[in-house]
C-alpha cells in the first residue's frame, strides 16, 4: 500500500482539515477520522467514540493526545467551533490505537515503511532503487529521474558543507535555501511554491529539467565557494548562498535572453504531464 491509496481511504467520508502555511503542516479533524474508521453513524457517535479513546491514551501518558492542537473548524451547524486537530504524524500514532478493519491497510503501509527504512540504513542503494521506481511509476521519464538523483546528490554535498560549518539544521537551513533560491530564481521557496500551486509537495519534484539543472548549479556553487572561503558565521553562510544562487540567476537570466521565455515556470509535475500527453495527442 502506498501512502496516496491509504489516504484515500478517507475518501468515502468528509474529513475538515486545514492547512498552516508558516508551518507547512496539514491538520486533520480528530473526530472525523475516528468516525470514519470505526463507522460511526453520527458525529455525536465519533465525538464519545473519540472522548473515550483520549481518556484511555491520556492516562497512558500517550505524547500524542497531550500535544494534539484545537482549531476552529466548520461544524455541521455552519458555526466555527474549537476542534480537536492532528498533524499526520500525530494521525498515524492516534490511527495505531484505534482497533479497526479500516485501520489495519494504515497499520500495514506504516509497518511496511518502518521495515523499508530500515533496509535503507543497512543498505543505501537499496534507497536508491526504491526512488527510482517511485518516480517511475508517478509517470516520470528516466532522464528527468536520473537529473533528480543527481540533484539529491548536489544538495547532499550542500548541507554536509553547512553542516561543517556549524549551520543549523531546521530554519538555519531553510533560510540558506531561500538565498539561494531567490537568487537564481527571483523567488523564495514558499513563493516559488505558491506559484506552482503546491503545499507540502516537495519543490523539485516539479521543476522542469532546466530549473532543476539551474537549482544544482546555485546550490554546488554555493558548496564549492563555502568550501573556498570557510565561513565561520551563519552571516557569512548567508552571503555565500546568495553569490551561489546570483551566478545561477546571471546563467537564467542569459538563457532567457537566448530563448525570449522564461525558464521558471509556474507549472507543476501534473500540469508538466498533461503538456506532454497533449502533445503526444497532437501528433
Amino acid at each position: 500500500m502506498t501512502k496516496e491509496t491509504a489516504i484515500k481511504l478517507f475518501n468515502e467520508r468528509k474529513i475538515r482539515t486545514h492547512w498552516n502555511d508558516d508551518q507547512e503542516k496539514w491538520y486533520f479533524s480528530i473526530v472525523d477520522v475516528v468516525g470514519v474508521l470505526t463507522d460511526q453513524p453520527t458525529h455525536q457517535g465519533a465525538r464519545n467514540y473519540w472522548k473515550v479513546l483520549k481518556s484511555r491514551l491520556n492516562k497512558e501518558g500517550n505524547e500524542t493526545v497531550t500535544n494534539c492542537n484545537r482549531l476552529k473548524l466548520l461544524a455541521a451547524d455552519g458555526k466555527m467551533r474549537l476542534t480537536d486537530v492532528a498533524d499526520t504524524e500525530q494521525l498515524f500514532r492516534l490511527i495505531q490505537s484505534i482497533p479497526s478493519s479500516k485501520a489495519e491497510p494504515f497499520k500495514m503501509w506504516l509497518a511496511q515503511v518502518g521495515r523499508e527504512r530500515i533496509d535503507e540504513i543497512e543498505d543505501p542503494e537499496v534507497g536508491i532503487d526504491r526512488i527510482m521506481e517511485t518516480y517511475l511509476r508517478k509517470g516520470y521519464s528516466k532522464e528527468w529521474i536520473n537529473q533528480r538523483l543527481k540533484s539529491i546528490e548536489v544538495r547532499k554535498e550542500l548541507t554536509d558543507e553547512w553542516e561543517k560549518c556549524k549551520v543549523q539544521k531546521g530554519q538555519e537551513f531553510a533560510i540558506l535555501t531561500d538565498e539561494i533560491t531567490k537568487a537564481w530564481s527571483g523567488y523564495t521557496t514558499k513563493q516559488y511554491k505558491s506559484l506552482k500551486d503546491l503545499k507540502k509537495e516537495n519543490l523539485r519534484d516539479h521543476m522542469t529539467n532546466l530549473e532543476l539543472v539551474l537549482n544544482m548549479l546555485a546550490e554546488a556553487t554555493t558548496t564549492e565557494i563555502s568550501k573556498e572561503k570557510k565561513p565561520k558565521t551563519f552571516v557569512g553562510n548567508r552571503k555565500i548562498a546568495r553569490q551561489g544562487g546570483t551566478i545561477a540567476g546571471n546563467t537564467r537570466r542569459q538563457i532567457e535572453a537566448k530563448t525570449g521565455k522564461g525558464v521558471v515556470t509556474k507549472q507543476n509535475a501534473k500540469q508538466l504531464d498533461e503538456n506532454k500527453k497533449k502533445e503526444i495527442d497532437d501528433n
